[in-house]
């Protein structure tokens, strides 16, 4: 049970119904009509750069993000608010090294960008598995974590009512990607990021007011209650119990920034800009967006620990994925007004907006680039209407088996599918979006060693982790195949994909890398500087 009253639980729960509800149907009044693919794909690129903007900062900012990070905060202190930093450093790269050349490259997927050097079906394939294999896992800890939310919030512990939540979430969610498309999952986005930073800056507030306006008094507060004294503002407690505590942690942080903001349902709406200024106006809404929240959470993690404990926060989880809803509530005093119960019910239903809104958009991405890039590819002849058909239905094929997955690994520890995803990002995806973009010679046996070779080696290395087993923590914290020492593959894992792209490259031959140059330099204007935007894509 939690400590949150019958009057705030019963709020929440009509809120949450409320605005499963109304997404719903905004989805279905602004979906698209016809069988026009860049309606479903992009949304005719019609969001203003503020709304786009705010789209990308909400699919950036997930309930990992939320949760997470607010809790690595609340017990870690400096290396939490590292962390949050790392988040915006890397939406930042995006935003100066590969957002435009994104936008010109490809049309509706990450497959488009990497074909359009080099066209073919086993790039698009490759592209896609490795969409798949990044997203699934952000997925499942989205969908896992809404049943212990709800659970939390509302005061209920059964196993079964906690799975009850994860199908009827996902059912939804599904529904949000086939029947919305873009333009549908972008205002959920927007509506969500209102209300996470609306009602965060308000927790955020009066977190500073109880310690009159003061942060070094909220983080002097922060450590006396933090159990460790000065440590916990010093660099260093993350990863404490770890062989290599300062590696540990540039590799975890080097999967962040390199690998958080090139995940495929992030990169698919630089798409939905209509051109090159339009980019940089949606990202630079995007970046201060997120820098703001990182802001918040900040406070309102540090907050948490003040108010309440590291102890405290640690009991009711080890991760600390509740400590964004204790300070919440613990801001509030012992008495709570009804002006109070509805801040709190905001928070509450920003939250589970996160839930509804990332997992939509990750349904989505791996639905278009499914449709779009194994079977439009196949079939030729593919009217639009059919694939679009075909986008609907690989909505439900990825979201089932999502649905099905998450609720066998919901009572686990979920932070190594959360790790795996980001250094998939970093290990496969960035170096493979680096060289198409940016290398000359680079080659399709480069790009394939890369995408292939890249996602292996995290594959290969994540099970032996100390965050899957050997903790009190890990996934599996009654065994013990833990002999990989790090926290992340990603000290291995990153330099690997980007050597085995230049190996890839080598091998091909002189004569297939000046092949590469000549068709590079073909499309050098279209790619750096948007010359030319196809009508069609490449297949």
């Amino acid at each position: 049970m939690t400590d949150f009253s019958g009057n705030a639980q019963a709020m929440s729960l009509v809120a949450f119904c409320a605005v499963a509800t109304i997404t719903l149907l905004l989805c279905v009044m602004t979906g698209p009509d016809r069988d026009d693919l860049d309606e479903f794909y992009t949304g005719y690129s019609s969001l203003s750069p503020m709304r786009n903007g705010l789209a990308i900062a909400g699919d950036y900012i997930s309930a990992a993000t939320v949760l997470g990070t607010t809790g690595v905060i609340a017990l870690c202190g400096y290396d939490g608010i590292v962390l949050a930093l790392s988040t915006t450093l890397s939406l930042m790269l995006l935003m100066f090294l590969l957002a435009e050349p994104l936008r010109n490259a490809g049309r509706f997927t990450m497959g488009d960008a990497l074909a359009r050097r080099m066209p073919g079906r086993g790039v698009r394939i490759a592209a896609c598995a490795v969409t798949l294999a990044a997203l699934l896992p952000l997925m499942l800890v989205q969908l896992a974590g809404t049943g212990q939310l709800l659970a939390f919030i509302l005061g209920f512990s059964g196993d079964s009512l906690k799975t009850g939540c994860i199908i009827g979430l996902g059912v939804l969610m599904i529904s949000y990607a086939a029947i919305g498309g873009m333009k549908g999952t972008a205002l959920i986005q927007i509506l969500k990021m209102v209300m996470l930073l609306g009602s965060g800056a308000v927790v955020a507030v009066l977190v500073l007011r109880r310690f009159d306006w003061d942060p070094g008094a909220l983080f002097d507060a922060a450590a006396g209650r933090s159990g460790v004294g000065s440590a916990f503002l010093e660099s260093g407690l993350q990863f404490a119990g770890g062989s290599y505590p300062r590696l540990d942690m540039i590799s975890s942080q080097l999967a962040v920034v390199l690998g958080g903001a090139v995940l495929p349902h992030i990169t698919m709406r630089m798409y939905t800009a209509s051109g090159a200024r339009q980019v940089r106006r949606s990202m630079s809404w995007a970046v201060s967006s997120v820098a703001l929240f990182v802001l918040v959470i900040t406070v309102v993690g540090f907050g948490a620990t003040a108010l309440i404990g590291r102890e405290v926060i640690a009991g009711a989880d080890p991760q600390g994925n509740t400590a964004y809803l204790l300070a919440s509530r613990a801001v509030f005093g012992a008495d709570v007004s009804t002006a109070e119960s509805l801040l709190f019910t905001a928070v509450t239903t920003a939250i589970f907006l996160t839930v509804l809104a990332s997992v939509a958009s990750m349904i989505l991405s791996c639905a278009n680039s499914l449709a779009h890039d194994v079977f439009a590819t196949r079939v030729r002849e593919l009217s639009g209407r059919h694939e679009m058909t075909v986008a609907r239905l690989s909505a439900l094929a990825v979201g089932v088996p999502a649905i099905v997955l998450a609720t066998m690994v919901q009572n686990r520890s979920l932070q190594p599918l959360v790790t795996l995803s980001f250094t998939l990002g970093a290990s496969a995806i960035a170096p493979a979006l680096v060289y198409s973009l940016f290398w000359r010679r680079y080659t399709r046996a480069g790009l394939l060693w890369t995408l292939i070779g890249g996602s292996a080696v995290v594959l290969a290395l994540m099970p032996w982790t100390n965050l899957v087993s050997g903790s009190p923590i890990s996934a599996f914290p009654d065994a013990d195949f833990n002999w990989f020492p790090f926290t992340t593959p990603g000290l291995v894992s990153i330099p690997a994909g980007f050597l085995l792209g230049w190996l890839g490259t080598v091998v091909s031959g002189r004569r297939e890398s000046e092949e590469q140059r000549r068709q590079y330099e073909a499309v050098e204007g279209w790619i750096l500087a948007g010359a030319v935007r196809r009508g069609a894509d490449q297949r």
